[in-house]
Order: structure tokens, then C-alpha cells, then sequence
């Protein structure tokens, strides 16, 4: 049982990430889906490291530099998969009008006007609030923030059918009818951190969540009718920077 959950996990970790798995480990379709339960574990494994970076290196840097370090080595971790599927939504979304063109557009390697404006947004509203979040706070809301953004995103697969269905799409493997039990395990990873905010901040970060999954499911539906690998990696990027947002609100809020 434990070498099979194992399993479950290093197969979700090395499609998400670039570290890699030991040895002994069997790679499959099957492992990779109901490695899902784990998504937003392994947040917690980028989310700690991003953290760790940060921590360690503002003990001789700026903390500017070292939120910078920190994104960067985040960056490094998961091989920009998420932040790559946000620029890929952007220049479809901003450059299509049907949902053929669309979804071609994605498919080109080539980035363009609209993915280079939205990355380069995105990324400075996520340096922002990470540089606006007191450090002490700073490690929950990485976990909170990684957590729950994978589990709002892995829950699009369960309320969307998955369009363009073909051997170079990213989210193939997992472009299945997820499990409850998997789904459930997920979020009860994406949870626990909130845990340790207050009941407001956490309450806050929940019920915007939820609104932006909503619109979200919305908004892929009637550009899309449905979801892609992208999709799933554009929404990660869109739930985690609006818990920080959220953060921020919230303890800005608190302390008036």
C-alpha cells in the first residue's frame, strides 16, 4: 500500500516539477492520474522551497533580491510549466476569436504580444505581494497559496469535459474523471495551511477562491468548451497570486 501511494506520488511530482524521482520508481499513465491526490502536496514541496531560498538568502541580501531568488528558484523547480500554460492562455484568449483559433494559437511554441504582457504582469504582481507579505507570515501563505491554487485547478477536470485530445498535450495522463477519493485527498492537502491564518484570512482566501473558480469554469467553458493542460496551468497562476492578493487585503484590514 505504502509503495503504491509512492507511486502515485513521484509520478505527480515529476510531471510537475524537474526533481527527480528515484530509481525504482514505475512511471505510467495510471500512477500519474491518480497522482492527482498529491498536487497539492507537491505545492507544499515548491512552496518550501521558495520559502527556504527567500529565508536563507535575506540573511546576507536585500529581502527584494531575495524574493527575486526565490521566485526564481520556483521557477527552476517546476520548469515554469504553470507560468508557461498562463502565457500560452493569453496570447489564445487575446488573439483568438473562435475556438479553433484559440486553441492553435496555444499549441504554437512561439510566445507572443499577449503571452509576453500577461507573463511579465503576472510575475510582477506575484514579486509585489510576496515583497509586501511580512516574512513571518510569509512561509503559510507560500504553502496556502501553492496548495490551494493546485486544488482549485486539478477541480476544473472534475466540472469540464477536456478538449484537443492528442499525443502532444501536456494534460493528457490526468484528462480523466478524477477520483472522489483522489480529489478529496487533494484538497485536504490544500487545506491544512489555512490552518494556521486567522479565521478571517482564511475564510477570505476560501470564498474568493471559490467566486474565481466559478468564473473561471465560466470563462474556459465559453472560450474553450472545456479545459487544456494550459488552461489548468493558467488558472494555478490565477488562484495562487489572488491568496496573496487576498492576504495582504485582509491583514491590511486587520491592522487598521
Amino acid at each position: 500500500m505504502l509503495k503504491l501511494q509512492l507511486m502515485y506520488f513521484f509520478n505527480a511530482l515529476t510531471f510537475y516539477t524537474r526533481i527527480p524521482a528515484p530509481s525504482w520508481v514505475v512511471f505510467n499513465d495510471d500512477y500519474l492520474n491518480r497522482g492527482s491526490r498529491y498536487f497539492s502536496f507537491v505545492g507544499w514541496f515548491i512552496a518550501g522551497l521558495t520559502f527556504a531560498v527567500i529565508y536563507l538568502s535575506s540573511m546576507v541580501l536585500p529581502i527584494s533580491i531575495s524574493i527575486l531568488l526565490g521566485m526564481t528558484a520556483s521557477l527552476l523547480a517546476t520548469g515554469a510549466f504553470h507560468e508557461d500554460g498562463f502565457a500560452d492562455l493569453c496570447d489564445g484568449f487575446g488573439g483568438g476569436w473562435t475556438t479553433e483559433d484559440i486553441l492553435r494559437i496555444m499549441k504554437d511554441s512561439r510566445l507572443g504580444t499577449y503571452g509576453v504582457a500577461g507573463l511579465s504582469a503576472m510575475l510582477a504582481l506575484k514579486y509585489a505581494s510576496l515583497i509586501s507579505l511580512p516574512l513571518k507570515d510569509l512561509f503559510w501563505a507560500l504553502l496556502a497559496a501553492h496548495g490551494l491554487s493546485r486544488a482549485w485547478s486539478i477541480s476544473l477536470i472534475a466540472v469540464l469535459p477536456y478538449v484537443q485530445l492528442d499525443r502532444q498535450s501536456k494534460a493528457k495522463p490526468v484528462a480523466r474523471t478524477l477520483n472522489s477519493s483522489d480529489l478529496a485527498i487533494c484538497w485536504t492537502f490544500a487545506l491544512l495551511p489555512l490552518l494556521m491564518l486567522g479565521w478571517q484570512q482564511a475564510l477570505a482566501v476560501i470564498l474568493v477562491g471559490t467566486l474565481a473558480f466559478m468564473y473561471i469554469k465560466r470563462w474556459f467553458w465559453r472560450r474553450l468548451q472545456g479545459y487544456t493542460g494550459d488552461a489548468l496551468g493558467a488558472s494555478q497562476q490565477i488562484q495562487e497570486i489572488l491568496t496573496y492578493v487576498v492576504l495582504l487585503a485582509i491583514h491590511g484590514w486587520l491592522t487598521i
